[in-house]
């Protein structure tokens, strides 16, 4: 893989020397502007890359519908290759020459994306969120005049992202009502065992004085903070759950308002089990604490429910939180590298 590498890389260097000697005519006659479109339909970035750099002339290359290279980018879902247009200091030509297309770049923003481009993104909420920062992304470099014109299906950009994506914002909005739905089962039922919990302390109270038995115990201290922990982050949890389930689901939701509030309800929900097994553990030790060989069994089984959420949603609430509050796809220091 590693010589396979080394000697595209010594033929990309060749064609680019080429390239750079040969005139306009050979240019088309040789297919360079197809290799270039192709390259970027399959989000070659290396091979886009150096020919752009070598000749900045080649980033007007254009396929049989007029679009130039950002524009098919933009339709196959390329950030990487989308980002030579930071580097490249054209976004002013870029917008004197969007207009004069049936779709401009921010029509090509509002079709739907290639399924190959959102296969890596779980759940069809998150996906319409990656859909709808493509299109801020692209709606940012082009100049106002290009948001409200219409193309030949007399439709502004942002109509054109309506038509295209309400079946993925159905999708989204039903994948995040039943993740909350589920959710809010589980932290209603941890709100309810909590409540109880601390009203039926291990070992009972004194009956001359009705404090707990176990009040100047290290471990009472542990069993009714963690308690309490447990019940204010479900608490939390539920109703960020049940803010999502009442959500209005418009677009603009789906790029951050529903991902944070999912993200609230996944960590208050996980700490609240996490809490819960800690106050459980401390019940038992207090009531067994002569009973010393049961002290690790007890820690191994109350880790068996955090280690189940951990696998199940801890993946789902990393992905959105790096998505919504982590680096963004595209590369807007892209001129370092001119």
């Amino acid at each position: 893989m590693k010589l396979a590498h080394s000697l595209s890389r010594e033929l990309l260097s060749r064609m680019k020397h080429q390239i750079l000697s040969s005139n306009a005519q050979q240019r088309v006659t040789g297919k360079v502007y197809e290799a270039i479109l192709c390259a970027i339909k399959e989000g070659i970035f290396e091979f886009v890359f150096d020919i752009v750099k070598a000749d900045r002339q080649l980033v007007w290359s254009h396929d049989e519908k007029s679009r130039n290279i950002f524009s098919v980018a933009v339709q196959y879902r390329h950030a990487k290759i989308f980002s030579l247009i930071y580097g490249l200091d054209i976004k002013s030509a870029l917008a004197s020459s969007s207009a004069s297309f049936d779709n401009n770049l921010l029509h090509m923003a509002g079709m739907s994306a290639p399924s190959t481009s959102l296969d890596h993104i779980a759940g069809a909420a998150l996906q319409m969120q990656r859909e709808l920062q493509w299109f801020k992304e692209v709606e940012s470099i082009t100049p106002p005049s290009a948001h409200g014109l219409p193309n030949k299906m007399g439709l502004t950009p942002q109509q054109f992202f309506t038509k295209n994506h309400e079946d993925m914002m159905s999708k989204g909005e039903k994948w995040m009502k039943d993740t909350a739905s589920s959710c809010t089962v589980v932290g209603a039922l941890i709100v309810t065992i909590m409540f109880a919990a601390v009203f039926t302390v291990p070992g009972g109270n004194d009956q001359n004085n009705g404090f707990p038995i176990f009040l100047n115990e290290k471990l009472f201290m542990v069993f009714i903070v963690s308690d309490a922990l447990s019940l204010f982050s479900s608490s939390t949890s539920v109703l960020m759950f049940l803010g999502i389930l009442t959500s209005r689901y418009a677009e603009e939701d789906f790029l951050e308002s529903l991902p944070r509030k999912m993200i609230i309800g996944l960590s208050t929900l996980f700490f609240s089990i996490v809490a819960m097994m800690t106050t459980f553990s401390a019940a038992l030790l207090l009531m067994l604490h002569e009973q010393s060989w049961i002290f690790k069994p007890i820690i191994c089984l109350a880790s068996i429910p955090i280690t189940l959420f951990v696998l199940m949603q801890f993946p789902l609430l990393v992905a959105m939180a790096i998505s919504t509050y982590g680096p963004s796809i595209f590369d807007r220091k892209m001129k370092r590298w001119f």
